[in-house]
């Protein structure tokens, strides 16, 4: 039975798996019986790199230490060891919200909210969220850190975020799929990226939350926004805490901001229907490029699939038929030498494509 080129492949990334660990431990688990030579050459890495990621991989349970003198590695029982790890960060996530809980707890039995020396504040109604969303962002002086999630309270637009921009704040951006598949969401998401925000895509983000200068965080008590509760979280351990959480997505998140930069140029220098000026009209996608570099429809696609949309999603936002979405994705495998997207992502990543 042959397998869906445009079938999609679980990423271990929601385990705290990089790219790379995991591209190592598909090879283990393939061959058995491993040493990181073995690696090195399969995978075009280091020798050093490929012997660092096995220990990793060896660290969080997923291999073992083979016997004899030569340095080989062996896998694990996949189903036990992958299972373990996801307890391992349940149980972390879980620290973190009851950190929070705690500290709620606590100001209900008599901490009233007022200066910066109270760990936490507790929010109520989309005009007190509203309030502090544009007061962190005015506040910014050095940095923004943003996880991005459906539903939106207030509206999927930030129309703070090109002014703070424009004075010199960065803005790191974690986006859900389901952010990229709002009406108009992708087109919002380019117009950012334009600005100068640096955008990223991770599947399985469950956390809404947005931090200013690492000195203030702002997130939602519930993704159920009939009865809106939030909480800012000023300096604390907690804050930390939430600090190296945004850093680990950002690690393990798939980027999108030179891709989308590269179609707005592209949108913004396309001439019109009339061929009278620059227009954004998207029409079919541009054949394949040559072997030597990708064009920006086809450098698009692979984000995009990479980044977990499913199939209908990514024709949508291309404006492409779903049809010529797959034959696309069959043609990106087959010119990478891939029959399935996790592969096309490694390969395309080392090409710098995405």
């Amino acid at each position: 039975m042959g397998h869906d080129p445009a079938m999609t492949v679980t990423s271990l990334g929601a385990a705290g798996i990089g790219e790379l660990d995991e591209s190592v431990y598909r090879y283990v688990l393939a061959h058995g019986d491993v040493t990181p030579a073995a690696v090195a050459v399969a995978l075009d890495i280091g020798t050093e790199r490929a012997a660092r990621s096995l220990d990793r991989l060896r660290t969080d349970g997923l291999l073992h230490r083979l016997g004899g003198r030569r340095r080989r590695y062996g896998p694990s029982e996949p189903r036990v060891a992958v299972e373990a790890l996801l307890r391992a960060r349940t149980a972390e996530l879980d620290a973190t919200r009851a950190a929070v809980d705690e500290l709620v707890d606590l100001f209900h039995n008599g901490q009233s909210p007022g200066p910066d020396t109270d760990a936490i504040q507790v929010l109520h109604g989309a005009e007190a969220l509203g309030h502090w969303f544009v007061r962190l962002q005015q506040e910014a002086r050095d940095e923004v850190l943003s996880l991005d999630r459906p539903p939106y309270a207030l509206t999927f637009t930030n129309p703070i975020e090109p002014v703070t921009l424009g004075q010199g704040v960065r803005y790191r951006v974690v986006y859900a799929p389901e952010a990229l598949d709002q009406p108009g969401g992708l087109d919002e998401i380019r117009r950012q990226v334009a600005g100068g925000e640096q955008a990223r895509v991770m599947p399985g983000l469950l956390l809404k939350m947005t931090v200013a200068d690492r000195r203030r965080a702002l997130l939602p008590l519930s993704l159920d926004f009939t009865e809106v509760r939030a909480v800012v979280v000023h300096r604390s351990t907690l804050l930390d805490g939430l600090v190296d959480l945004f850093e680990s997505y950002w690690r393990r998140a798939v980027p999108l901001s030179h891709v989308l930069a590269d179609r707005a140029a592209v949108e913004r220098a396309a001439p019109l229907a009339d061929g009278t000026g620059p227009g954004t009209q998207r029409a079919e996608p541009a054949p394949l490029g040559s072997d030597d570099g990708i064009d920006h429809d086809d450098r698009e696609l692979l984000a995009m699939l990479v980044s977990g949309l499913k199939d209908e999603a990514v024709a949508r936002q291309l404006g492409w038929s779903l049809r010529t979405m797959r034959r696309r994705v069959q043609r990106l495998h087959q010119r990478l030498g891939a029959t399935n997207r996790f592969q096309a992502g490694v390969q395309a990543a080392r090409r710098g494509w995405i």
